[in-house]
């Protein structure tokens, strides 16, 4: 057990906002056990196996995806100083090993996602919120790059769920909460130099107050 609340910073961004890579960077100015991150993306609700047209036209773009109730209990658990146990999410890909992930508690917690804003019990927590953002033609060329080599998505079905499923859901779950939000860092250039001198500030910041 853990007397002493951690810092819970919300971390959210658009389809190709570069949210990954911030992330990445960010949690590299930190020792393991001085930071945790737990994602949206491993609060799925499981979808099951479909062909590639049923994949195409399902939305996994709208909060009733996520089970939004486990993803607060397992913030919850953190907080307390409990391990949490989670299962990786596949993405749907039935020849992917899915592996448990081991989420340990952490003076920082990291909570990110496309949601993490619109779930009010989710968004009361967060001690900090970091917006990450990107041109729309910059977020839709590094999804169709990331789609096709990751995932094996044709084109044209990418642009369909941009289209149809994206931008709508960006508009109208996290868009409306960007002004709220404590650092707005915007991501067009893919220039890793910008973003490590960013995250590298907020971590010289966030470990004067909370790791000493």
């Amino acid at each position: 057990m853990n007397n002493k609340k951690p810092l819970i910073i919300g971390i959210a961004g658009g389809s190709g906002s570069g949210k990954t890579f911030f992330l990445n960077s960010f949690l590299h100015h930190f020792k393991n056990d001085e930071v945790t991150l737990l994602s949206q993306d491993d609060y799925y609700i499981p979808a099951g196996e479909m062909t590639q047209e049923e994949n195409k036209l399902y939305n996994f773009d709208l909060p009733s995806t996520i089970d939004d109730e486990q993803f607060l209990i397992d913030i919850k658990k953190l907080i307390k100083g409990d391990v949490v146990y989670k299962k990786e999410y596949n993405f749907n890909n039935p020849l992917a090993v899915v592996k448990i992930l081991e989420i340990n508690p952490a003076p920082i917690l990291i909570v990110e996602g496309l949601f993490i804003l619109h779930f009010k019990a989710i968004a009361k927590l967060l001690d900090l919120r970091i917006f990450i953002e990107a041109d729309e033609s910059v977020a839709l060329e590094r999804r169709i790059k990331r789609d096709g080599m990751e995932r094996g998505y044709p084109e044209e079905d990418v642009l369909y769920k941009w289209n149809n499923h994206v931008v709508p859901a960006y508009n109208e779950f996290l868009l409306p909460y960007r002004e709220n939000c404590n650092k707005i860092v915007v991501n067009n250039m893919d220039t890793p130099d910008d973003i490590i001198r960013i995250t590298e500030e907020i971590s010289d910041e966030l470990k004067a107050k909370f790791c000493k």
